[in-house]
């Protein structure tokens, strides 16, 4: 890290000197890192930072030029989200405090809190019913913050696989009946009359659970825009069940997701239509299911035949007016 990252970040928590901890990820596609630092002289005993660096000649970066500009655009985004709206989620939509920002030449700085030291040190690889609750319940209460925002600085069209974004994996898509339907599947999400902010990338590995298991934070805001909810309820079921468990427990996941849904507007006063909110949300779930589908069957052609997936994407098709 340089030196003047360094200075940011002893300024941003009014620390003596800072010591790194551990490196925590690697950033996808190799643009840099998040690693843990401890504090000495704060009242924070440490952070954790994103250190994002650019590649140096983004047309020869793994996936080109196209990948490049969506990933830079993606940082922008997420320091955006947090400078201007991350304040408005509460505890039931948990999200890390921010400390500072910096974009120097290809480097970009995030200094965030550490949710471990918070109290939400847990990170799951399988949940049960009762975990699958907590996460949706996050999802319901966040989608109830931002209901009826406009994403200003944020993506127009939250989520990183949406249509817009990802020209090289249509092209790749084999299913010539899929394909002919990708953009009336596009147009049908986007004109919904209900719209939020969608988190983006809700999968269950960017939620970090308390230690009693009942609450969660979530963390990885470089893809949240507008849009409907149901792209991100799709999304972290399929993230986190099998195929048999996401067909079996579709309807305790909606039922769930929709009391919750519902309870969070009406405490956050929002003024909607609760009925008519769920009677189009519930029918864009296998929409946004099949364009998730869409999105991975271009992205690694021939590694993710589904079932169940198949089943709903040729419900969706015939559903929809193609033209």
């Amino acid at each position: 890290m340089n030196k003047s990252f360094e200075k940011i970040i002893l300024n941003s928590t009014d620390s003596r000197e800072l010591y790194e901890i551990e490196e925590i990820q690697d950033l996808w596609g190799g643009y840099g890192k998040i690693l843990r630092y401890g504090l000495i002289g704060s009242d924070m005993k440490s952070v954790v930072v994103k250190n994002v660096c650019l590649p140096k000649n983004p047309k020869k970066s793994r996936g080109g030029d196209i990948s490049f500009q969506r990933k830079l655009k993606s940082y922008k985004v997420e320091m955006a989200f947090y400078k201007n709206w991350s304040e408005k989620c509460e505890n039931d939509c948990r999200v890390p405090k921010w400390y500072a920002f910096e974009w120097q030449n290809d480097e970009f700085l995030m200094v965030l809190e550490d949710l471990d030291a918070a109290g939400f040190k847990k990170r799951k690889r399988s949940v049960a019913w009762n975990e699958i609750k907590v996460c949706l319940k996050w999802l319901a209460h966040f989608h109830a913050t931002f209901m009826g925002e406009k994403p200003e600085n944020l993506w127009t069209q939250g989520t990183y696989w949406h249509l817009e974004t990802r020209p090289d994996e249509l092209k790749a898509l084999s299913d010539t009946i899929l394909k002919g339907a990708a953009k009336a599947i596009d147009r049908k999400l986007n004109n919904c009359r209900f719209k939020t902010f969608v988190h983006g990338d809700a999968k269950l590995q960017n939620f970090c659970f308390s230690e009693d298991g009942n609450s969660v934070a979530a963390v990885d805001f470089q893809y949240v825009g507008g849009g409907c909810g149901m792209k991100d309820v799709a999304y972290f079921v399929d993230s986190c069940l099998y195929e048999d468990e996401c067909e079996s427990w579709e309807a305790d996941v909606l039922a769930f997701y929709f009391e919750e849904l519902k309870s969070a507007l009406k405490m956050k006063q929002k003024d909607v239509d609760l009925v008519s909110l769920e009677n189009e949300w519930r029918e864009l779930y296998h929409v946004a299911w099949t364009d998730f589908y869409r999105f991975l069957k271009g992205w690694a052609p021939g590694h993710y035949e589904s079932r169940y997936s198949e089943r709903i994407a040729r419900k969706v098709i015939g559903s929809i007016n193609i033209s």
